[in-house]
């Protein structure tokens, strides 16, 4: 394998790996979103930074995992799985743009999740929307 040269044209660019995985994932449109806080059967989980959580808040309610840790908290045979994440509930991944939840959602799908959606636009169009935003609180 050959090193690419700085500045040289990638293979696939980060929008190109976006676009696949929205033709193979269920999205959630803005539209639908605002119903997703009631329904008992669906856990929202925030996949942005901590910088992030503390700069623009929080969902209420939604369930915080780094992108990072998200497939080693998933998965059963992990040291680090966490039943939260797998309680019957439906995931719906969101991060700030839509642009990493639809990545995770993917790779989530692709580990033989087949309860799992990400939020059109992520955190800033929920936010545009005026669905309701939380301080975030840090865990103890």
């Amino acid at each position: 394998m050959t090193a690419r040269e700085p500045g040289s044209p990638l293979v696939k660019s980060a929008a190109a790996l976006v676009a696949e995985a929205n033709a193979v994932i269920e999205t959630i449109s803005q539209s639908e979103s605002s119903a997703l806080l009631d329904n008992p059967r669906i856990l929202l989980v925030d996949i942005r930074d901590p910088r992030e959580l503390e700069r623009e808040g929080v969902i209420p309610g939604a369930f915080r995992a780094p992108r990072g840790m998200l497939e080693f908290w998933v998965d059963p045979e992990s040291p680090y799985y966490k039943p939260a994440l797998d309680d019957g509930r439906k995931l719906v991944l969101y991060c700030g743009s839509g642009w990493r939840s639809a990545l995770a959602a993917r790779s989530l799908k692709e580990m033989g999740r087949t309860d799992v959606a990400h939020l059109e636009g992520g955190f800033s169009a929920w936010k545009r929307a005026g669905w309701p935003v939380e301080e975030h609180r840090a865990r103890d």
